[in-house]
């Protein structure tokens, strides 16, 4: 062969082998130029502003087809989840999901669960933390189980009934024996006001909703359901640290529809952890006290069936759920 025709396919070769490099691997064909990712809470929320960060990454990233969050809130997010249940499964349709897959099922509220979807990817993790109003006695997290346990079914706690909110202390008493009076609230902000005016005793909170009333003395914290200390409030401990193997948090991912195919949902998995790993994602969620936390389709699927098991067992427990 001529050298000066071999070195220009050489050439040749290196800038398409550069090329295919550079490119995202996002491989499925996709029949849609754009697809849906379902949030079902309404916008403006932590959780709604957490998927439009990430699918803004995702679309900056060079994804094909280009990401549209569509909100759907309503009934405790049910009303989106079975919106995108029953979407088709051809990569069009995502939807945005955390542990209320879980609890929704568990409570009667509707009659399917996570695994009414096929797991794409883990995205993020927002540490639950054992919040109280200022006028409890209680200094520490020692003192208040001690007054717990002498009192139990007492201590008006905060929390929607079946949700994520209840959960927290539900799994908190499994592990420390520790029982509570709930007082039901249809969500976040009026649970916290009733903490903040002392009308109720005990909330979970987390480092966004709680970290300023925490520093200015306005609500106590206890601990931290977290594997390690948040960097946010770093003289606050966990819960391991105090004897209790406990990690809780509002866990938030994205899954599509039941059927989808492997190559579709590796095709979002990739495009995710793309997103994942972007200095300017993980900026943002610091600033709303949120760890990111990516898993992939498979290691995601571990975590809802451990995760499941746990909610469950403790549901069946206390009767909420009967199997």
């Amino acid at each position: 062969m001529n050298k000066a025709i071999f070195k220009g396919l050489l050439a040749s070769a290196t800038v398409i082998a550069g090329f295919a490099m550079s490119t995202p691997a996002f491989a499925a064909d996709l029949s849609c130029n754009t697809a849906k990712l379902i949030v079902p809470w309404n916008a403006g929320g932590g959780t709604d502003v957490v998927f439009r960060i990430f699918a803004n990454a995702i679309n900056e990233s060079g994804a094909k087809p280009q990401l549209q969050v569509i909100n759907m809130g309503g009934q405790g997010g049910n009303k989106g989840a079975k919106e995108a249940r029953k979407a088709k499964p051809d990569g069009c349709t995502l939807f945005a999901i955390h542990q209320s897959a879980i609890t929704s099922y568990l409570n009667g509220r509707v009659d399917f669960t996570w695994d009414a979807f096929e797991p794409v990817a883990l995205v993020t993790n927002s540490p639950e933390i054992i919040g109280a109003s200022a006028n409890v006695p209680w200094k520490t997290f020692g003192e208040f189980k001690k007054a717990t346990l002498a009192a139990p079914d007492t201590v008006l706690t905060g929390a929607t009934f079946g949700s994520t909110s209840q959960f927290v202390w539900l799994i908190l008493g499994k592990e420390t024996g520790m029982t509570f009076k709930y007082v039901p609230f249809d969500g976040t902000r009026d649970r916290m006001t009733a903490l903040l005016s002392g009308a109720i005793e005990l909330g979970s909170l987390n480092v966004t909703s709680g970290k300023k009333y925490l520093q200015n003395g306005d609500l106590k914290a206890f601990a931290i359901a977290n594997d390690e200390r948040s960097k946010h409030l770093p003289d606050l401990p966990t819960l391991r640290e105090l004897g209790i193997d406990m990690v809780y948090g509002v866990t938030r991912g994205i899954v599509a529809p039941k059927g989808t195919s492997r190559a579709v949902i590796d095709h979002w998995a990739a495009a995710i952890k793309k997103a994942s790993e972007s200095p300017e994602v993980a900026k943002q969620m610091d600033a709303k006290g949120t760890d990111v936390n990516y898993l992939g389709p498979d290691d995601y699927r571990a975590w809802f069936e451990k995760t499941f098991k746990d909610h469950e067992r403790v549901a069946v427990e206390i009767g909420m759920f009967i199997k």
